[in-house]
């Protein structure tokens, strides 16, 4: 069976065909580079409302059976910035870990990184992580988490993700 990894990117612009998804292709084109286990992407640009945010993450998580979900976008802290409201209405634990490491990272290149709101969660077999929408930082951020990512699915019972150990290295504790 192959593994099954949704992409979101939330942003009203890109959705109404403003300007191009350039994050969310930024997203699948660091999984494909990084993963040698083959999957599938399921792939949506919707805009910045809560609620189909929720029902999208929860479609891709419970109907989809995505393993993992990224988000990119709407983790700032502008009136229309909800992602992170709409992933905390539907995970069931939250790995505060993932936030606290990225904005960590970020900080490192931009001082507005303590206004980044990006976390982590699981629901059921589906790891949720929200990402920044900018191509750059998705890349700083991702690379900083990707390695706890494969373990992380294993842990929740979802389909072991191998990496390309040339370009992304995944940790695993010895027996795992």
């Amino acid at each position: 069976m192959i593994a099954k990894i949704g992409v979101l990117n939330i942003s009203d612009r890109a959705s109404a065909g403003v300007y191009e998804d350039t994050p969310g292709k930024a997203c699948v084109a660091l999984l494909r580079e990084w993963l040698a286990t083959p999957f599938d992407t399921d792939y949506k640009i919707i805009p910045d409302e809560r609620i189909l945010i929720a029902a999208e993450l929860r479609r891709m998580a419970d109907q989809a059976g995505c393993c993992l979900v990224v988000t990119t976008g709407g983790t700032g802290p502008a009136p229309r910035d909800v992602t992170p409201e709409a992933t905390r209405d539907v995970i069931e634990k939250e790995l505060p870990g993932f936030g606290e490491l990225m904005r960590a990272t970020s900080l490192k290149f931009v001082p507005t990184a303590i206004l980044s709101r990006q976390l982590a969660g699981t629901r059921g077999r589906t790891l949720i992580v929200n990402l920044p929408g900018r191509p750059k930082a998705i890349r700083e951020n991702l690379e900083a988490v990707f390695p706890a990512i494969p373990y992380c699915i294993d842990l929740i019972g979802g389909p072991r993700l191998e990496t390309n150990e040339a370009a992304m290295k995944a940790f695993r504790p010895r027996n795992a």
